[in-house]
């Protein structure tokens, strides 16, 4: 009988110890403005982005992930796995109680690291009315649950200096005095390589928001311009193309040190964005001349490019047709990393872990969206837009309906007296979430509004 005991011990020990080893390091790379009309794999015709088209080979690539309009309230739900209705204070402010993807890592045992933009502590210049209230409120990234950082934007918005040439970036509690004439992507790049070939006796998470392809549109180094280092600062939209392809070389610079470095079978990479591209730009698309969508809740400005590579795991050259959206992340990588999923927290993601190792699990149905940038400098122009989705219908909170598969530009509205047998389900369907979503933020408001207003 001690034996047998012993026997099995032995092998739940090992079949830990096993599973440990394979433990994965998580790379997270989130590009800022980069809608699908600028990704050659999703139908773009006028620029070039190889790298992209290279983890489509070697991993899996979603056509159905979605964030919100704006940068911060992806960030938000990226971080924390909540919705924005339960968790939203103000744009460009974290909540400083929200418990972050960075928090959870470490306590599974990960080394934690963050690079490139923050702009979660501090939004509205001092002039602005409210101001006051909000200034600082948010999260600072030292206890935001990374053990090293290396980030612009990490303090006052007046105080954030450029991210591109000459960068203002803040590494571990000190700003970098060597930036003269570098380009906040190179030193973000470098930073990246750097640690991904260091040796590291735990496995690591690696989370970079990157600052490109984000206006202003500016030289990057592989641009002519960029010569004259009187022109660095010039703004013009044509250099919108030059910044997507340096995201994509940049994308591939680690990419590259991640397989020199023989980790890319024990390295769970995901390639991200915040939302869709900049509305001044205008790109050359399968579907025609496509303008960028950023801020508005149609397709263009909420529908994103995912891909996801780990060697060895994840069937090269997949594609996968499922819901993707923003507070689904945390609960994949918690997976990943064997981490158990906390119920208490109430995350409103569903891991979509299984679905990179062709598994059965559960499917996201539909995706949720409580948009509403507001209070912050410059969201005056903004108001809440409420509306759920899938992949062929849209519903907004005011009864409109849309067949977003066949009107991504949503100019056909179909109201209820025009529904047939498969809008009226989906119409059905949509207003349940809608309505236990409402109930839920009515609840939870009051609380959020005391820290910032």
């Amino acid at each position: 009988m001690i034996k047998q005991l012993l026997f099995i011990f032995c092998f739940l020990f090992l079949n830990l110890f096993a599973q440990a080893e394979q433990t994965p390091n998580i790379v997270l790379i989130m590009a800022d403005d980069l809608g699908i009309d600028s990704v050659e794999d999703y139908g773009g015709r006028q620029y070039k982005t190889p790298v992209m088209s290279q983890l489509a080979k070697e991993g899996m690539r979603f056509t159905h992930a979605y964030a919100q309009p704006l940068c911060t309230n992806t960030r938000i739900q990226l971080m924390t796995g909540i919705y924005n209705h339960r968790n939203w204070l103000a744009f460009g402010v974290l909540d400083p109680q929200a418990k972050t993807f960075g928090h959870y890592l470490q306590e599974a045992g990960y080394k934690t690291a963050i690079v490139g933009k923050w702009q979660l502590q501090s939004y509205d210049p001092p002039d602005y009315p409210g101001a006051a209230k909000r200034r600082d409120k948010g999260m600072h990234v030292n206890k935001a649950g990374f053990d090293d950082y290396c980030l612009w934007h990490t303090h006052h918005t007046e105080d954030k200096g450029s991210r591109y040439p000459d960068p203002k970036i803040n590494l571990n509690g000190k700003y970098l005095t060597d930036t003269k004439g570098k380009y906040g992507p190179d030193i973000w790049a470098d930073y990246i390589c750097d640690y991904v070939r260091q040796k590291h006796e735990k496995p690591f998470f690696l989370y970079y928001p990157m600052a490109l392809p984000h206006n202003p549109f500016s030289p990057t180094p592989d641009s002519p311009e960029w010569k004259d280092s009187e022109r660095r600062f010039d703004e013009e939209n044509h250099f919108y193309g030059d910044m997507v392809e340096y995201t994509d070389k940049v994308l591939g610079r680690i990419v590259n040190a991640i397989d020199v470095a023989g980790i890319a079978e024990n390295t769970l990479l995901i390639f991200y964005s915040d939302n869709g591209t900049n509305q001044k730009i205008l790109t050359e698309t399968d579907w025609g001349l496509s303008q960028g969508g950023k801020g508005l809740s149609i397709d263009a400005g909420v529908h994103v490019p995912l891909y996801v590579r780990w060697k060895g795991e994840v069937a090269a050259g997949a594609v996968n047709h499922n819901l993707v959206d923003s507070t689904d992340f945390l609960p994949t990588i918690l997976e990943a990393a064997g981490a158990p999923i906390p119920a208490k927290e109430g995350l409103d993601g569903i891991s979509f872990f299984h679905q990179l190792l062709d598994q059965r699990g559960p499917e996201r149905p539909w995706v949720f969206y409580h948009y509403d940038p507001r209070p912050g400098w410059d969201k005056h122009k903004f108001t809440l837009h409420r509306f759920v989705q899938d992949r062929r219908y849209k519903l907004y909170d005011n009864g409109i309906l849309i067949d977003v598969e066949n009107d991504p530009l949503e100019q056909h509205l179909i109201y209820a007296e025009d529904d047939t047998r498969a809008t009226a389900a989906a119409r059905r369907k949509f207003q349940r979430v809608l309505h236990e979503k409402y109930d839920e933020w009515r609840n939870l408001r009051p609380a959020n509004n005391r820290q910032v207003q």
